[in-house]
C-alpha cells in the first residue's frame, strides 16, 4: 500500500502486527497480549491523526491512490454489474465507467469517473480524465436509465475533464455543457457521490443530481488548489492558500449547501476498509432513493432545479 508521509507510524505499527501473527502462526507462541497493545496503540494514533486533519493532508488522502474508485464501489454495492462501453462516435474512453446493475433490489444506471492504482493503469485510465467520449457514454446510459426509468448514480473523482488537443477538437466543452443539460432535464432521480477529488467541470458533467453525498476525506471544486494558485501567485507554492480560500472540504461544502450529506469514513480513511465506506455509501444512496423515486416526474425536475438555481445564485 503507498503510504503518505503522516501514516508512517501506522505502517511501523501494522507491520509489527503482521511479524508477531507470523510468528505466532510458525512457532505456536501465544502473543496475543502483545498484539492487542500494538492494535490499541494503532487505534490512538489513527483518533490523534485523523479527528482534526488539516486541508493539505486532506488533500493527500483524496488523492490517495489506494482510494477506492468506481469499480470497487460496484463490487461492493452493486449486484449483476454490466459494463457498458464507447459512445457510438468516436471511442470507449476508459476514464469513465459506465453500467447497469441493481442496489439492493433497485434497478440502476451507474457512471463514474476511474483512476488507476498504479502508473501502467493510470496510463490505461487517462489518470482519471475523461475525453468527450466519456462524458457522451454517459449521456448514453443516462438516455437508457431515462427510457427504461432506472434512477442514476454517479461516482466523482477526477482532477478534471483531459484539456489534450485532441479533446478540445472532438468538443470537450460542447460535451460537458450537453451533460449538464441532459442532467437537468432527466426525469429520473439522480444520485451522485463525490469519492475523491471532484474537480472543475470534468467532475460538474457528471455530478449535478437531485442528492449529492461527499466521502469525508475527499475535495471538491471549480479548480485544482494547484491551478488557483498558478493562476493567481503564477506558481503552485500557494496551494493550500488557495484551498483554503475555495473551501474544497467535505465540511465547508456542506455549510455552503454545494453537497446535501457528508457519508462518513473508516477511521484512517476510505483506502483502509473499502468493505466499510461502501457499506455508508450504500446507506446514502437507498436512503436518497427512498426519498427520491416516490415522487412525480414535474416534481422530481422541479426539486433539481430549484436546488440548483438557490446554489448557485447564493453566490452572486
Amino acid at each position: 500500500m503507498f503510504v503518505l508521509d503522516f501514516e508512517k507510524p501506522l505502517q511501523e505499527i501494522e507491520e509489527q502486527i503482521a511479524n508477531l501473527k507470523r510468528m505466532a502462526q510458525e512457532r505456536g507462541i501465544d502473543v496475543l497480549k502483545e498484539i492487542e497493545q500494538l492494535e490499541n496503540k494503532k487505534n490512538e494514533i489513527l483518533k490523534r491523526e485523523f479527528e482534526n486533519l488539516s486541508i493539505d493532508k486532506i488533500i493527500k488522502i483524496a488523492r490517495h491512490p489506494n482510494r477506492p474508485y468506481t469499480l470497487d464501489f460496484v463490487k461492493y454495492i452493486v449486484d449483476d454489474f454490466t459494463e457498458v462501453h464507447g459512445d457510438r462516435r468516436f471511442s470507449d474512453d476508459k476514464a469513465i465507467v459506465t453500467g447497469f446493475g441493481y442496489i439492493d433490489g433497485q434497478r440502476v444506471a451507474i457512471i463514474g469517473h476511474q483512476k488507476g492504482k498504479n502508473t501502467k493503469d493510470n496510463l490505461y485510465r487517462n489518470f482519471g480524465m475523461a475525453n468527450p467520449e466519456g462524458y457522451r457514454k454517459s449521456q448514453r446510459v443516462m438516455k437508457l436509465a431515462e427510457k427504461f426509468n432506472m434512477p442514476v448514480v454517479t461516482f466523482v473523482d477526477t482532477p478534471g475533464a483531459y484539456p489534450g488537443i485532441g479533446a478540445e477538437e472532438r468538443g470537450q466543452s460542447e460535451a460537458i455543457a450537453s451533460n449538464l443539460k441532459l442532467m437537468f432535464e432527466l426525469e429520473v432521480p439522480i444520485v451522485v457521490v463525490v469519492t475523491g477529488e471532484g474537480g472543475s467541470g470534468g467532475a460538474l458533467a457528471i455530478a449535478s443530481g437531485d442528492k449529492i453525498g461527499m466521502l469525508e476525506f475527499a475535495i471538491y471544486s471549480v479548480i485544482s488548489p494547484e491551478g488557483c494558485s498558478s493562476i493567481l501567485w503564477r506558481d503552485t507554492e500557494h496551494s493550500i492558500d488557495a484551498a483554503k480560500a475555495m473551501r474544497v472540504t467535505a465540511k465547508d461544502l456542506f455549510e455552503l449547501g454545494v453537497i446535501d450529506e457528508i457519508i462518513k469514513e473508516p477511521l484512517g480513511g476510505a483506502h483502509r476498509d473499502y468493505e466499510a465506506v461502501s457499506k455508508n455509501v450504500k446507506d446514502f444512496i437507498i436512503r436518497s432513493f427512498n426519498e427520491l423515486l416516490p415522487l412525480p416526474k414535474k416534481k422530481l425536475l422541479k426539486r433539481r432545479w430549484e436546488k440548483w438555481r438557490k446554489m448557485t445564485t447564493q453566490f452572486l
